[in-house]
């Protein structure tokens, strides 16, 4: 059997400040955490039972909230004392592998990849690693790679300067390896597997590629994380509300959107598309809301207007606040009456906000 090692690929740092009370994996997504698509996924192969989380930034909150088993996967916790990278990870849980065969996965993908088809191919080939690939129109913010005619990856280049890459292929972050791999990665440091492992692998023609065409993203942005709610909404049609959800008759809800538990929405509001709301939002009357995530707890008061922000959990829009494109507002923090946050605004946690914010800056 086949276990599935998802490592979290970094602290969140750009996803900051929502990032600091919460691991991404946890980061809703249509009202569901990020970690449970990929274990759904995962527990769909037959080929897999068992999934080691390497943990280290905010290891409690994902060993809470999933505990020892989920999706009927057996759920482990390889917990670092110190960040070790994306190699580091690997070779602290190789004593939880049994020798076996295993998939790495970085944390903070959104992906419908054929999980069984890279297995096979990865089988059929019979190198140390497989990479599942994808295609994308910017390869330099990741790692961009070079196939022969067999599948071989005989370049691999970590982050490429834009318009240097070798191809549009891209790293999706999703890896088969041989226990042979151990060999590789060196004891007790940081390691990144990208830079130290790849190319050796690639120059002694043991590391394959994999190209697959489905539904791939990653979350590490803003931006990228509103674009992955608003594609989940949008690919499942979603237009659902929990239980208890009360709705104004002369509310306008616009598809796709997705609604959590005991959320109440005011009179003449017009909510959509693409919004997701979490437990317990309250929103007043004459409110807008498109393109944007409010995280559960939030409180938006009347004729206020969020457009593709994400609101914190707990935190508070007063009367006649508006929340424009790609702003982060912070768990508890609380906007004042009449304010406008203007474009690419970061409030931290707990901030109360009097005046308006009218230049992109972060809020301490």
């Amino acid at each position: 059997d086949w276990s599935s090692d998802v490592c979290s690929s970094d602290l969140g740092t750009r996803l900051r400040p929502l990032s600091c009370s919460r691991p991404k994996m946890l980061f809703p997504i249509a009202n569901k955490p990020l970690i449970d698509y990929t274990l759904e996924a995962l527990s769909k192969e037959e080929s897999v039972d068992t999934v080691i989380l390497a943990v280290y930034y905010m290891a409690e909150s994902l060993v809470r909230y999933l505990g020892p088993t989920k999706y009927d996967l057996g759920i482990l916790y390889s917990r670092e004392q110190r960040p070790l990278g994306t190699g580091g990870p690997v070779k602290k849980a190789k004593d939880m592998l049994n020798g076996e065969s295993f998939m790495v996965m970085n944390g903070d993908l959104l992906t419908d990849f054929d999980y069984k088809r890279l297995i096979d191919y990865h089988k059929e080939k019979g190198g140390i690693a497989t990479i599942a690939l994808t295609q994308v129109n910017d390869p330099s913010r990741y790692g961009s790679v070079e196939l022969d005619w067999e599948g071989r990856i005989t370049r691999f280049v970590e982050k490429p300067e834009f318009g240097k890459a070798p191809s549009n292929l891209i790293n999706a972050g999703i890896y088969i390896m041989e226990p042979e791999i151990f060999d590789y990665i060196p004891d007790g440091r940081k390691v990144r597997i990208e830079t130290e492992v790849f190319p050796k692998l690639a120059e002694e023609q043991k590391l394959y590629g994999f190209e697959s065409h489905g539904f791939w993203m990653d979350i590490g942005e803003h931006h990228d994380y509103l674009s992955a709610n608003e594609r989940v909404l949008e690919r499942n049609n979603l237009n659902e509300c929990g239980e208890k959800t009360q709705i104004a008759p002369s509310t306008v809800i616009k598809k796709p959107c997705n609604f959590g538990d005991n959320v109440r929405i005011g009179a003449d509001c017009v909510i959509g598309p693409n919004v997701s709301l979490g437990n317990n939002v309250q929103i007043g009357k004459g409110c807008k809301i498109e393109n944007s995530v409010v995280f559960e707890g939030a409180t938006i008061e009347d004729y206020s207007s969020v457009k593709g922000a994400i609101l914190g959990e707990n935190s508070v829009l007063e009367r006649w606040v508006k929340v424009e494109s790609g702003s982060l507002v912070g768990d508890y923090a609380q906007i004042s009456d009449g304010v406008t946050i203007t474009e690419g605004v970061t409030i931290c946690p707990s901030k109360t906000i009097e005046e308006s914010i009218l230049t992109p800056k972060q809020v301490m």
